[in-house]
């Protein structure tokens, strides 16, 4: 067995090679002066692992080029992150279900897939090849013990990732809740844990995705000015787009962290050795 990655999934694919006890073969890129992509795996083995995080569409395609060099190999795609995603509906005539579309093509030539808290695991049945969703709900959950914190209060944005903050909870037996919006006037909301209080409890914000971090640092404030001590903020898939890590650190977060399921600065939690288990299964 060997992995294989694309350009902006190195550090996570040397992690879970490590914990296969496997190697990692050498990959080169190109891109020739009209634009095209060129990919070239210099090692193959009869099994091969591809770690690919599709964050933008230069990703995809260097994940559809390593499918096909690996034609007749026993291949397992792990999709850590996968881009287009939430576009899992046809909102307006006309548009397409990007979910399906991406899954469509990143399955040809795939034995097996895995993705990691994926945002609608429904996506995984336009899959032409079993699919299987990973969660590191307990590594955020190890993360956040680490910080040492007497009495955490670890809240979900709202009721929909309740479960995935559940899960983050019952590793240290934290109490959870979710955050619920309350509209005061046609400009005013206010955002307060639906059940339990703020006041003098650290609160740590958990969820699958963190993209413009807008909603996590609006709220952030509501809870400071509700006597919360400190507020943090921990996801899986740190996208911050539209300069959301700063919006984060601008609101006075104590701390921001992700996963290496998208390469950042923030990236202190490693999914390697629940990707590597499941491969390893």
């Amino acid at each position: 067995m060997k992995v294989i990655y694309t350009e902006k999934s190195q550090l996570l694919a040397a992690r879970v090679a490590q914990h296969l006890g496997c190697k990692i073969a050498e990959v080169k890129y190109n891109t020739f002066p009209d634009g095209e992509q060129y990919v070239r795996v210099m090692d193959l083995d009869e099994e091969m692992v591809i770690v690919a995080s599709t964050v933008d569409a230069g990703s995809v395609l260097q994940a559809v080029l390593m499918l096909d060099a690996c034609e007749g190999r026993n291949t397992t795609l792990v999709l850590p992150y996968m881009g287009y995603a939430r576009q899992d509906k046809r909102f307006n005539d006309g548009e397409p279900i990007s979910a399906r579309a991406l899954a469509r093509i990143l399955s040809e030539g795939a034995s097996r897939i895995f993705t990691v808290n994926i945002h609608d695991p429904s996506v995984l049945s336009h899959f032409k090849c079993p699919a299987q969703n990973l969660t590191i709900a307990p590594k955020v959950g190890e993360y956040i013990k680490t910080m040492n914190l007497a009495d955490p209060l670890v809240l979900a944005p709202d009721d929909g990732a309740w479960e995935f903050a559940k899960g983050v909870a019952a590793v240290g037996g934290w109490d959870c809740d979710h955050l619920d919006k309350t509209r005061l006037s046609g400009s005013e909301v206010k955002m307060a844990p639906k059940h339990l209080e703020a006041n003098g409890r650290d609160c740590i914000i958990v969820d699958d995705i963190i993209a413009t971090g807008g909603s996590m640092a609006t709220a952030a404030g509501m809870l400071k000015e509700q006597g919360a001590t400190s507020v943090r903020a921990a996801g899986v898939h740190g996208v911050f787009a539209s300069g959301g890590y700063v919006k984060l650190m601008q609101a006075g977060l104590a701390d921001v962290a992700s996963s290496d399921t998208i390469e950042r600065a923030s990236s202190k939690i490693t999914a390697s050795t629940v990707i590597a288990d499941a491969v390893r299964r």
